[in-house]
């Protein structure tokens, strides 16, 4: 494991560095919120102008081919454009999946064609994509999915429901996983698409979340038609075509969940008044190492991740492990602050000050993010096989023809 960078990626993190500082907004606080006083609209204009600048410098696509407005750079320098730009206060939430898990898939499988068309006009912030995935009965097991797909001479009719789709509303494409073989076994009979978001037949309603805002939808198909042309891998082949996104999902997942950590409640202890009665000390106490013996855990498996990028390699499905620790302990911590901060903590951020927003994001978020990417189930089952090589479970339904066990 190296903890330094080589004197290439020194070179190039002190680039990075340099036209960030050129071209950046301000310097932000740990987890601090983008321009929170702008409307959805005003922060999209603003980040498709931030996408559009980050393009023109070749920062948009590091790893991607320098014909498809990418750079041909190495997944260590992707790492070190992330980790410098977390510094900066720059629009986020509009292109993250869409860069990071659809236009990976789009590349794999699509048409030189629609290469050449599509991941140009996504990485100058053009376009934007969503990832169709997730339903009512299909959200863990996805390959448990219901959106039918009927073949139609040149063409596929879509019907069905997907739920949880993280900015359907402004998103111009969307890759979509449906079931066109139900008389096959559940992960056989599944194709994946792209389509535009305004095709016929595709209603979008947005869900109302606690803090405010509408980030997820639910998605609506009713006889939508795709062209066989948009079909991505071949028919039937879905679930490997959905592979590669989930792969990329666990990557962008994993690295950073963006929640608060041992430090943000260290911050909030020196902060407050105590009665420092000598029991809960030592509880505080203990509940601190702990979670400050998780944090250096999931930095070196991080750093473990990083320098297996900085030799060419990519990282395993250990990454499965940061992702899995480090929600539930964000959770953890975040009820644990609002429970030191008694009924105060009920006047929120508004009332208590910026400090206080991180751990308000943090309480309401941390739940979500143990689901997100993969639940906790999932993710142990990960380790379990795939990590520590322990035989499968038994899974009849994945013998049965879908139609047959449904």
């Amino acid at each position: 494991m190296d903890f330094d960078d080589s004197p290439a990626e020194a070179s190039f993190r002190q680039k990075v560095r340099k036209w960030l500082e050129e071209n950046g907004e301000l310097k932000q606080t740990p987890r601090q919120k983008f321009a929170p006083e702008l409307n959805e609209a005003e922060r999209l204009a603003s980040a498709r102008r931030w996408q559009a600048k980050k393009a023109l410098a070749g920062f948009a696509g590091i790893t991607l081919p320098c014909k498809y407005g990418g750079r041909a750079g190495s997944h260590i320098q992707q790492v070190i454009y992330q980790q410098e730009e977390s510094a900066f206060l720059v629009p986020f939430g509009f292109y993250e999946i869409g860069l990071g898990m659809c236009i990976p898939t789009i590349l794999a499988y699509a048409s030189e064609e629609q290469k050449e068309r599509y991941v140009p006009k996504a990485l100058a912030g053009e376009e934007i994509w969503c990832q169709l995935f997730s339903e009512p009965a299909a959200g863990s097991d996805l390959a448990g999915v219901q959106t039918s797909a009927r073949r139609d001479g040149g063409s596929w009719v879509l019907n069905g429901q997907k739920v949880w789709t993280t900015g359907a509303h402004f998103s111009n494409y969307g890759i979509v996983l449906a079931r066109s073989e139900p008389e096959k076994p559940k992960h056989k009979g599944l194709t994946m698409f792209f389509l535009p978001m305004n095709s016929p037949g595709i209603e979008i309603r947005p869900i109302a979340q606690m803090p405010g805002g509408s980030d997820f939808n639910e998605v609506f198909f009713t006889d939508v038609r795709v062209p066989d042309s948009n079909r991505l891998g071949e028919a039937g082949d879905g679930w490997q075509v959905a592979l590669t996104t989930l792969k990329h999902e666990r990557l962008t997942v994993g690295s950073d969940i963006g929640l608060i950590d041992v430090d943000d409640v260290v911050s909030l202890l020196k902060r407050i008044d105590r009665n420092n009665d000598p029991f809960e000390e030592s509880l505080i106490q203990e509940r601190l190492v702990d979670w400050h013996i998780q944090s250096q855990g999931i930095r070196l498996l991080n750093q473990r991740a990083i320098t297996a990028l900085s030799k060419g390699d990519e990282p395993g499905p250990e990454l499965s492990i940061t992702k899995l620790i480090a929600a539930k302990a964000a959770q953890q911590m975040a009820n644990f602050c609002m429970d030191l901060m008694g009924e105060q903590a009920l006047l929120g951020a508004e009332h208590l000050g910026d400090k206080w927003e991180s751990i308000e994001h943090s309480w309401y978020w941390s739940a979500a993010m143990r689901i997100a990417g993969g639940t906790d189930e999932v993710l142990r089952n990960i380790i379990a096989e795939r990590v520590l090589q322990l035989p499968q479970e038994n899974r009849p339904d994945k013998r049965e023809p879908y139609n047959s066990a449904t």
